[in-house]
């Protein structure tokens, strides 16, 4: 009997009243949704926003507000150890009649584009920093819509792109500033020989000549000022190049023009190259050591030591020669056991004719004289 009356209730005319009101409903707000989406009003976080008052560029503007932000074009050029202002302005167009409570974003882009590094968020008086930046950066805000970073005593990773990001809970607009440090690039071979390095060995090994690993743009610049180098290196992207300023046979050839030879990108555990290394200038000095004698490696180490110094590292000599203008044309001890000598002014008896730095590998016997560091 209750299977019969539930039956007629299924069946019944009431039910079949409801079931019909349902569907109208349902087709009533399918309905609406195209009309929607055909009038340019689409449904997003319970506001609608007007996209026809956009310039075409994938902005959104609230009720006819834009919200601009405006950073520098031409890249920001300084130097390691150094203090540095990132401009960073905004407004809105039209001007607003009451301010907006907005939150500041800093954060720097990664040269193998993976997730940026977070530099520093600010919220009305308060701000955070982070790793690195930890007491070397602050918001600078002298005028109406001024968020510009400050960072103190630049490091060598510091160089790259900043973005800076004003957000007012209802908009989100960004602008880049490209940090450069004034430096110099160059090769690097470990001591055990060529094409020993993944990319991470790679980093560590820079890191330990006093420099960081080059980026592109970086290597670049050094080719145009006649950087030629045949061995292929990392980058900090991940990928492996080289620059060639004079084609040659065995150097992709002559019939190729001048320029960067890329491998492309790597993989960065298995595969092996040289590096490119990049330093900027120091913050002491380079000096040969003046000593009636030569010197095995670790008699030079020591008497940088009694010198109050300590033994030169190649990044150390590269900035030497390249800021200091340190030109000498003795052999001496670095500190990872290879032996050179910087040239400013080519001359007979002091390798090619070209200046830069010369080479003597990593000798395994000989005495030699020695370079030195002393902090200022």
């Amino acid at each position: 009997m209750r299977l019969q009356k539930a039956e007629l209730l299924f069946r019944g005319p009431s039910f079949q009243n409801h079931l019909q009101v349902m569907l109208h409903f349902l087709v009533a707000v399918i309905l609406l949704q195209i009309d929607s989406s055909r009038c340019g009003l689409p449904f997003y976080n319970g506001f609608y926003y007007d996209h026809d008052k956009g310039n075409g560029n994938g902005e959104i503007h609230f009720n006819g507000i834009r919200l601009v932000v405006e950073t520098p074009g031409d890249p920001v050029f300084t130097y390691r150890g150094a203090n540095v202002t990132l401009s960073c302005h905004y407004h809105y167009d039209p001007q607003l009649d009451v301010p907006r409570r907005t939150r500041i974003k800093w954060s720097k882009l990664r040269e193998d584009s993976t997730s940026d590094q977070e530099v520093l968020v600010a919220a009305g008086l308060k701000h955070r920093s982070f790793g690195d930046f930890r007491g070397r950066t602050h918001l600078q805000q002298d005028s109406p819509g001024e968020v510009s970073l400050v960072i103190r005593d630049l490091r060598l990773h510091d160089h790259g792109k900043y973005r800076c990001e004003v957000i007012d809970g209802l908009e989100d607009e960004s602008g880049i500033v490209d940090l450069e440090l004034q430096g110099v690039v160059f090769p690097y071979q470990p001591l055990h020989g060529r094409y020993m390095l993944n990319f991470h060995e790679a980093e560590k090994t820079c890191r330990e000549q006093d420099a960081v690993i080059a980026s592109f743009e970086q290597l670049f610049k050094s080719w145009e000022e006649g950087l030629d180098w045949c061995n292929a290196g990392w980058l900090a992207d991940g990928t492996v190049q080289y620059p060639i300023t004079q084609p040659r046979k065995a150097c992709g050839g002559p019939a190729l023009s001048a320029g960067i030879r890329s491998y492309g990108e790597r993989h960065k555990n298995l595969h092996r190259f040289d590096v490119f290394c990049f330093s900027s200038s120091l913050k002491g000095n380079v000096y040969y050591l003046a000593h009636p004698q030569k010197f095995t490696l670790e008699d030079a180490k020591q008497a940088c030591q009694d010198d109050k110094a300590e033994i030169a590292k190649v990044g150390q000599l590269y900035s030497a020669w390249q800021f200091l203008k340190l030109d000498r044309c003795d052999a001496g001890w670095l500190a990872d056991g290879s032996v050179r000598y910087p040239i400013v002014s080519p001359r007979a008896k002091c390798g090619p004719p070209e200046p830069g730095v010369r080479s003597f590998g990593f000798p395994k016997h000989g005495k030699y004289g020695v370079y030195c560091y002393k902090m200022n």
